[in-house]
């Protein structure tokens, strides 16, 4: 599918890039910023799974999951117009968002109810995984405005995988804190003198 034998190509060197399709986009168009924030969310997961060698059933739903951003960047950079490319396009599709809500179940069923917001703090491991959150709601705002714009396609399983995956990274946050002390609950107006 991919061949990457020769890394430069020179081709971007005048600010375009091109879409799955051929298109080519100024780099900072919003569709390429969306698809590059996915990849920014998969590089800092990449980061939290170094912290997470006790928890390898996390590690293995993390691996898995940064080839689900590859798939979803891959969708992102071939907007579905229903143009006839010669090939299938990769889409993600509902049973990679149900994967993440059967995840987000089966953590979340070991960890206590929560009473208050939980600061992003704890083990490294669940700092990390704040941050990779946090960008994948950038992501996920990004996804939801370019699908916003006239001519624009984003699939709803898109948006939808994108959202999920928050939501996994936070509870999995949460997962790894659990055996480090707990949650590093937020305390309204505790800087206040």
């Amino acid at each position: 599918m991919v061949v990457l034998n020769r890394i430069y190509t020179r081709t971007g060197d005048d600010g375009t890039t091109a879409l799955g399709s051929g298109e080519r986009r100024p780099k900072h168009d919003l569709r390429i910023a969306a698809y590059g924030t996915v990849d920014e969310t998969n590089a800092l997961i990449g980061v939290a799974r170094l912290h997470l060698a006790a928890h390898p059933d996390m590690d293995a739903m993390l691996a898995r999951i940064q080839n689900d951003l590859f798939d979803l960047g891959a969708d992102l950079s071939t907007p579905d117009d229903g143009v006839d490319r010669g090939f299938e396009p990769l889409r993600i599709v509902a049973s990679q968002v149900a994967r993440l809500e059967r995840d987000i179940d089966t953590l979340n069923a070991g960890l206590k109810p929560l009473r208050s917001f939980v600061l992003p703090a704890g083990s490294p491991a669940a700092a990390h995984l704040h941050v990779a959150r946090t960008v994948c709601r950038r992501a996920e705002r990004m996804m939801v405005e370019l699908a916003g714009r006239d001519g624009e396609i984003v699939s709803p399983a898109a948006i939808k995988y994108a959202n999920r995956l928050s939501d996994l990274l936070f509870v999995m946050s949460r997962a790894a804190n659990a055996g480090a002390g707990g949650d590093v609950l937020w305390v309204p107006a505790a800087g206040r003198e």
